[in-house]
């Protein structure tokens, strides 16, 4: 069992950055593929980022967002900048119980609650 538990969210002005953090409990962290996931209001939700053996990006985000882990701390980043009004959103940390990274949310086994970002114009 993987729980995860995610923060860093806020108010940011388009333009700004933000860290989001996503704590892993459990002794198989370095094994799981993480993943990045977000959800706009009245949208589904969609991928963002993921760690494995390798690392994947949405278009809309590459050059942007930026994933990292810390294998010591059970922690998975998502560097987000040069943000945009369309990057608001629940943002979602989801791990695999196994397989690499994945694009696909039905991929993965765990998820944390969310964290929100919202970006003013």
């Amino acid at each position: 069992q993987v729980q995860l538990v995610e923060s860093g969210g806020g108010l940011v002005q388009a333009g700004g950055s933000l860290r989001l953090s996503c704590a892993a409990s459990g002794n198989t962290f370095r094994s799981n593929a993480m993943g990045w996931f977000r959800q706009a209001a009245g949208k589904e939700r969609e991928f963002v980022a993921a760690s494995g053996a390798a690392i994947y990006y949405a278009d809309s985000v590459k050059g942007r967002f930026t994933i990292s882990r810390d294998n010591a701390k059970n922690t998975v980043y998502l560097q987000i900048g040069n943000l945009k009004s369309e990057d608001t959103a629940v943002y979602y940390c989801a791990a695999r119980s196994g397989g690499g990274a994945s694009r696909l949310v039905s991929a993965y086994d765990y998820w944390g609650q969310g964290t929100q970002v919202t970006v003013s114009s």
